[in-house]
């Protein structure tokens, strides 16, 4: 069926480049919902959040073998080694949803965002289909935001994957009830259980940089696991360089340096400052790395 075919009932030839044609949309939408489809069906995605959801199994575990002779998880019973909110998980099971988020942010789930957003373009060039998806009518533009969409998609359902597997293995090893925040205070279950949603979408929104960054990277190459491999090693990199004293003014640049700042969402009243430079900072990734991404794809020469 030719465009025109497809076109209104009154036989006129839509201008498929308009932003406004319904059609371009209605294949915008197809593109996206074809794309949800083909990520999550695809077994490399089910290993990953399968290995994300069993890092809150292996932490809940750990900690309920090293206190089942009543001492405080961490070295020597000392509360304050380990990752973050450790100390209370055994108090109440909730506080493994903020451990397991702390956890895993750091490595384990960008990792799988770089996996993801890397293969996005470059895993369709590998595989010979991206000049078939070209031909729809949506265009080079929202094809990307599509893409774009697509990766974000799995930054929630990643997060939200740790958070339910953690709060599960945490109602199932612990006690749940009310919980004592960061500043003292008692806060009832259902108010930290809210916390714990939007601390698990602050998570997802961190991501927003990395996932903006591994398109990009994934525009610059025909080889999926070339931009793979690029973006987790540009995670890597900048997980070192925020380590090192000597670069503390560049560090607060870099697109990881905030991302712990969920935890003052467990205080009261709620320290907002390093939220909003977290989410602004994603912000500015997100621009910076999609313009570049939206320049160079559609600009690329499409051979495959």
């Amino acid at each position: 069926m030719s465009r025109a075919e497809a076109g209104p009932a009154d036989g006129r030839n839509p201008d498929w480049s308009s932003p406004r044609t319904p059609w371009a949309w209605a294949w915008t939408f197809g593109i996206l919902r074809s794309e949800l489809l083909t990520t999550f069906r695809r077994w490399r995605t089910l290993a990953l959040l399968g290995v994300l959801a069993a890092v809150p199994v292996l932490v809940g575990i750990a900690v309920k073998i090293e206190t089942s002779d009543g001492s405080s998880p961490g070295r020597d019973g000392g509360g304050g080694a380990g990752p973050a909110f450790i100390s209370q998980v055994t108090n109440n099971g909730l506080f493994l949803v903020f451990t397991a988020l702390a956890v895993t942010l750091p490595f384990f789930l960008p990792m799988a965002i770089g996996v993801v957003a890397g293969d996005a373009i470059a895993g369709e060039a590998n595989a010979g289909t991206l000049r078939y998806l070209l031909v729809a009518p949506a265009g080079r533009t929202r094809l990307l935001l599509a893409k774009f969409a697509t990766v974000m998609t799995f930054c929630a359902a990643a997060t939200l994957v740790v958070a339910l597997s953690a709060l599960t293995v945490g109602a199932l090893l612990f006690p749940l009830g009310d919980l004592t925040t960061i500043s003292g205070t008692r806060i009832d279950f259902a108010d930290g259980l809210l916390r714990a949603l939007l601390i698990a979408l602050v998570v997802a929104a961190s991501l927003t940089g990395m996932a903006a960054l591994g398109l990009f990277v994934s525009t610059l190459t025909s080889s999926g696991i070339a931009a793979m491999a690029t973006t987790v090693g540009l995670l890597i990199t900048v997980q070192i360089l925020d380590q090192i004293p000597q670069l503390h003014a560049l560090q607060p640049y870099f697109f990881s340096h905030y991302w712990l700042s969920f935890a003052d969402l467990m205080r009261e009243p709620v320290y907002w400052d390093d939220l909003q430079k977290n989410l602004g900072l994603q912000g500015l990734y997100a621009a910076v790395f999609g313009s570049a991404a939206w320049a160079r794809f559609t600009t690329k020469d499409v051979m495959a």
